[in-house]
Formats: structure tokens, C-alpha cells, sequence
């Protein structure tokens, strides 16, 4: 099956945004999950601007198109390769933070809640495993004892800059930002754009607020004003941050991101308007209820999918670290890869508009032959 180009979906609606989370640093998952969307046809993967994250899910993308190549019977001779963004924050934001506590402070009677509600398995008897922590903040109120806290952090952009100008580099940059913080925004800005020319895209993430559109506003006026009177080099993406890190939640959480990108939608801002924060599998059925997807005149752009999309794939992950062979390395195990690009496949498919097709040159019915790197 062949997909539009990431660019070209992004302008026929049909964006599909696998967020790894910009504070998820757990590089075995990371690398897997680069591989199993790859496979399953996303547009984009946001990463945390780490450089070991950058390498991890690089190394997944390259591994996807190197089982492509190896296994044409699968029918991804004409894959097309995913964006590498890499989120970046102006200011504290529940996407770049950690949680923590100390566990030796824990009452020995403790049913340990924290541990149960965790999405991402990142609790243990000895506390927060940091890497798999990405700071959903379900754990604090859960606390009988209130002892999970917090540390909040600050991607600098320092690191990732070189990045943007290698040819098998960083091809888009995400920043998250919120009403209030031009002046942190500008800054930040200050620092990306004279570099900023290199990228393929940028998106601008931001909760929802009263203030919101006329923000925004400034932001893009803000960007603008660094190429006046010329286009942007770049495409630009507005991410309606719905209800963040939510989407594995509960089929209701889809509504507050739909909302927000809707009410973004009527700005007529310059630029693309993708959904995020609480997407789940009900988004796109929505979507396509209140027609705001191709062909009505005014539609959504894309879907991006963080803590739902990463949930889906965890229990094979789990399995996959049981193995005896190469544990962790998902192109050593065809099973456990056929299943997890299928279920990938399943949540790609439906922004893609192909929910209803189920070609055997991509079924993935019979698992994927062992690659040997």
C-alpha cells in the first residue's frame, strides 16, 4: 500500500503523529515503537530533545525501511520515511517533566496505587524508573500519603541545533508554549531561527485558553517577521493540545481535543491544524461525524497520538523483554512484530481514510521474515 509523502498527507488531511513523549527517554520502547509506525505508515515521530532518544528512534526508522526493502512481500517497497521532530518548551509545561519519590518512605502495608495506575509500568518497589516516566501526573493525587512530587525541566535547544542542518538530521521541531509566554516564546525563537530555515516543518503546541487565538496570532507574527516578506521556509502547524496525555484514558477525552480544534479551525490562522491531547480511536470516527475531514472545505489536517498510541503496543513490548533472543529487539521476533505493526496499522489506517481496506499486500497476516542486521 502506498502513502502520500509526509508533507503531501499533512495537505490532504490525512497527518498521522506518532508522540513518543518529550519527556519518555526509555530508548528500548522508543526504538520499537520508530518501528512498528514506521512500518504502519506515520507521517511524523516527536521525540524528547535528547540526543540518545534521537539516535534510538533513528535507529528504529532505519531498521523499519532496511524490513521494507528485505521483505517486499509485505508491500512497503514504497514506504515513505517519517519525520524526526524533537519537542522543545518555552517554559514549565506538564509535557517535560518527571515524577519522584522517595521509596523508603513508603509504608511497608501500602496497596501501592501509584504502581497500579501508571500507564507506562515507570513505578517500581525502588520508585520512579526515570526513563519510562513521562510526567501523565496520575500518580499525585493517588498518593495516600502525598509523597510523588515533581521536577520540572527545560529542553535547551543548544544540543539539538547541529541536528538541523545534517542531511539525516532533524527534519521538523515542536514547541510547546502557552498564553503568557510571549516573551519566553521569543527567546526561545531568537535562538532556533537562524537555523530555523533547514526545517521541513514547525508546530506550535498550546493549551486551550481564553486568551488562545489572539496568542497565536502573535506567535505567527512573531515567525513571519523573521522572513518578511518572504513565505516561511518551512510548513507550520497549529497542535490544538486538547486534554494532554489523556487519550488512553476514556473515549470522552477525544471531545476536549476535538473542541479546541475547532475553535483553532475558525481562526483561519496561516498554517495546518492538527489534533492532539486525549486522541484515542473515537477521534477520527468524530472527525468524520462533525465533518471535519477531507473533502469538507474547512478540516482538520492530522492527528497526532501520544500515551493511546503507546499503550496500544506496551504488551507486546513486555513480551518482547521476556525473550530469550535479542530481548528488546523487535526485528528479531516476526511474530511479535507482524502484531505490533498491525495494531499500529489499525490506528493509522484511520486518519488515512482506509479503515475499511484490508489489502493482503498489507495485511500483515503472516509475520515478517527475521532481519539480520
Amino acid at each position: 500500500m502506498k502513502y502520500s509523502s509526509p508533507l503531501n498527507s499533512l495537505a490532504e488531511g490525512t497527518w498521522f503523529k506518532l508522540i513518543c513523549g518529550a519527556s519518555f527517554g526509555h530508548l528500548p520502547a522508543i526504538r520499537s515503537l520508530a518501528i512498528a509506525y514506521t512500518l504502519a505508515g506515520a507521517d511524523c515521530i516527536d521525540v524528547a530533545a535528547d540526543l540518545a532518544v534521537i539516535t534510538a528512534t533513528k535507529d528504529g526508522i532505519k531498521v523499519a525501511q532496511k524490513l521494507a526493502l528485505a521483505d517486499r512481500t509485505q508491500g512497503y517497497s514504497m514506504m515513505n520515511v517519517p519525520l524526526l521532530m524533537v519537542s522543545l518548551n518555552d517554559g514549565t509545561d506538564p509535557h517535560f517533566r518527571k515524577a519522584e519519590f522517595d521509596a523508603t518512605r513508603c509504608p511497608a502495608d501500602c496497596s501501592r496505587p501509584c504502581e497500579q495506575i501508571c500507564p507506562a509500568d515507570a513505578i517500581s518497589a525502588t520508585g520512579v524508573i526515570d526513563a519510562r516516566c513521562y510526567g501523565c501526573g496520575r500518580c499525585l493525587p493517588i498518593c495516600p500519603l502525598n509523597l510523588i512530587t515533581t521536577r520540572d525541566r527545560t529542553a535547551t535547544p543548544s544540543s539539538i541545533i547541529p541536528y538541523l542542518t545534517q542531511v539525516d538530521g532533524i527534519d521538523a521541531i515542536e514547541i510547546h508554549t502557552q498564553t503568557g509566554h510571549l516573551a519566553d516564546f521569543q527567546k526561545l525563537w531568537s535562538i532556533l531561527s537562524p537555523v530555523a530555515h533547514h526545517l521541513k516543518l514547525l508546530a506550535i503546541s498550546c493549551p486551550d485558553s481564553s486568551e488562545l487565538i489572539a496568542y497565536l496570532r502573535l506567535i505567527h507574527a512573531t515567525i513571519a517577521a523573521t522572513y518578511h516578506p518572504q513565505p516561511l521556509p518551512f510548513s507550520l502547524v497549529w497542535q490544538t493540545d486538547g486534554r494532554p496525555m489523556s487519550g488512553d484514558i476514556g473515549a470522552g477525552t477525544t471531545h476536549a481535543a476535538i473542541k479546541l480544534g475547532e475553535k483553532v479551525l475558525g481562526a483561519d490562522l496561516p498554517g495546518y491544524v492538527q489534533l492532539a491531547g486525549g486522541t484515542n480511536h473515537y477521534t477520527v470516527p468524530k472527525l468524520r461525524e462533525r465533518r471535519l475531514l477531507p473533502p469538507s472545505d474547512k478540516h482538520v489536517h492530522g492527528v497526532a497520538y501520544g500515551s493511546y498510541a503507546r499503550v496500544l503496543l506496551a504488551p507486546i513490548f513486555d513480551e518482547l523483554d521476556l525473550q530469550d533472543r535479542d530481548p528488546g529487539k523487535l526485528e528479531s521476533h516476526p511474530d511479535l512484530l507482524s502484531a505490533a505493526v498491525s495494531i499500529a496499522h489499525e490506528l493509522v489506517a484511520q486518519i488515512k481514510g482506509l479503515d475499511n481496506i484490508h489489502p493482503t499486500s498489507n495485511s500483515f497476516s503472516a509475520p515478517f521474515a527475521p532481519l539480520h542486521l
